[in-house]
């Protein structure tokens, strides 16, 4: 069986970093918890509880949406996913934890992660630095994906 990679980080790291982060959390490893964060380790698309729920129940039929919408809650709360800030109201959830930023399709709502080493090399303001202690800065870009502009382009000519 060949492993999903994210990045560098293959889905059994991933896991074994998941398991240790929620036994120093105190979080109890169950099944439900476990099958979330893999398939959601798994996804490149960011997905949506609703997502998850859906492609879990294929082998998981007695998965309530609101466990789902529970766990990753919990999740996020212990820093173990990513929420993903959107404009829609539906939130949107990563397990890849390591440092980057999205660009998000305002048309197709597609989210892509990408690395801007320059911007995570600056230093933020001083005024933003006496405000207090600063955990996390990324980017989040909005715009038209290619797909979307072909689609758009096609829809003005006829």
């Amino acid at each position: 069986m060949s492993e999903k990679k994210r990045g560098n980080t293959s889905l059994q790291q991933m896991m074994e970093s998941f398991e240790e982060a929620c036994r120093s959390a105190d979080l109890k490893l169950t099944h439900q918890r476990l099958e979330i964060y893999r398939e959601l380790a798994t996804a490149t698309d960011h997905p949506c509880a609703e997502t998850l729920h859906r492609r879990l129940l294929k082998h998981m039929p007695t998965l309530s949406l609101d466990t789902v919408y529970r766990t990753l809650a919990t999740f996020a709360q212990h820093h173990l996913v990513k929420k993903v800030q959107t404009v829609d109201s539906q939130a949107r959830f990563e397990a890849e934890m390591s440092q980057h930023h999205h660009v998000i399709c305002d048309s197709c709502k597609e989210i892509m992660d990408f690395q801007w080493g320059s911007f995570d090399a600056f230093s933020v303001p001083g005024d933003i630095e006496q405000w207090g202690s600063i955990t996390n800065k990324n980017v989040t870009i909005h715009g038209t994906c290619r797909k979307c502009q072909a689609t758009q382009q096609e829809v003005k000519q006829t």
